[in-house]
């Protein structure tokens, strides 16, 4: 089993009215945050998987605990929470790309502390994490404490998916990256992210730098122009996006990831001693199918990531 940590959350998706009146806005809210959809698009590929969060005794928490029901992500590392759901307003671009605003100051993904992490038995393989999670507080401190414990025991996989609204401050977010990269066996990043962590430095001075740590891959993603793969054993070498007809780029990023594990999962490497066998031509069998995940949740509005049967 791989265990998901972080926010849980509704995203709004504005709608045309109509009616044309400025003072109706409708909204489709889909459930959503990014390891969310790391938990659910790995059951979807039929991974085991269970997710480390605060979940709001809320209406919308209840739907939240829904769904995690509804596709089968292990709800023994829950904690209800008192307190209210987080709240993500969604605007999409022409090119489909996400623009987000979030409602969640003293909201229940965010109250996760030290007392509240678990044991974890041989079951779980592995941890993921990855978000505003990763920075806003007290969470964030929660999981820093359980990647530290963890790491070199199991395999560690993080995103910083860096999201400036809930938290600005690009500082503390560098600092907070910078300590996290130190105990991760698996990195994802998109170009977007370290343009906003790192601006004016090439990526591949970054992300080598990366590599000096614990890690051995690191993958690039780049929208449109594809991802590359950063091996410490094998180098560096990109492959080409899927070409899909695109309604938006939510949940791509997600998706890429959740397939990252579900790969080395299927293949009996999803642990550091793994990760470390893995060949040139292993790694890139494993960037390939990241790829065509990614293009599939593309293609449909909203995080609505693959199942393992659209894949084969």
């Amino acid at each position: 089993m791989y265990l998901v940590c972080g926010e849980a959350l509704f995203d709004f998706f504005s709608e045309d009215d109509a009616s044309g009146k400025a003072s109706r806005v409708n909204y489709k809210a889909i459930a959503g945050g990014s390891p969310f959809n790391v938990a659910v698009g790995l059951r979807r590929l039929g991974i085991d998987a269970g997710f480390f969060a605060g979940i709001s005794d809320d209406y919308l928490g209840r739907r939240l605990l829904q769904v995690l029901k509804d596709e089968g992500v292990g709800e023994e590392y829950l904690v209800e929470f008192a307190a209210p759901t987080t709240l993500a307003m969604v605007a999409v671009g022409a090119n489909g790309s996400p623009q987000y605003s979030f409602r969640g100051e003293g909201c229940a993904d965010r109250q996760l502390r030290l007392e509240h992490l678990p044991a974890l038995g041989d079951e779980v393989r592995g941890v993921h994490i990855g978000s505003f999670s990763l920075v806003v507080q007290p969470i964030a401190d929660t999981l820093l404490a359980l990647v530290r414990r963890e790491s070199g025991k199991r395999l560690i996989s993080l995103d910083p998916n860096v999201r400036l609204n809930p938290e600005p401050n690009i500082e503390l977010w560098r600092a907070r990256v910078a300590e996290l990269v130190k105990h991760a066996d698996l990195i994802k990043v998109s170009d977007e992210d370290l343009h906003l962590l790192y601006p004016g430095q090439a990526p591949e001075s970054v992300l080598q730098g990366w590599l000096q740590h614990r890690c051995q891959l690191v993958f690039l993603t780049r929208g449109g122009d594809g991802a590359t793969v950063f091996s410490r054993q094998h180098g560096s070498w990109s492959a080409p996006a899927v070409k899909v007809v695109m309604a938006d780029t939510v949940g791509a990023g997600d998706t890429f990831q959740a397939a990252l594990i579900a790969w080395l999962t299927e293949q009996q490497l999803d642990s550091v001693e793994g990760l470390q066998q893995l060949t040139r031509e292993q790694i890139s069998s494993m960037l390939a199918f990241a790829i065509r995940a990614a293009a599939l949740t593309c293609s449909k509005t909203g995080p609505d990531l693959p199942y393992r049967r659209q894949l084969d």
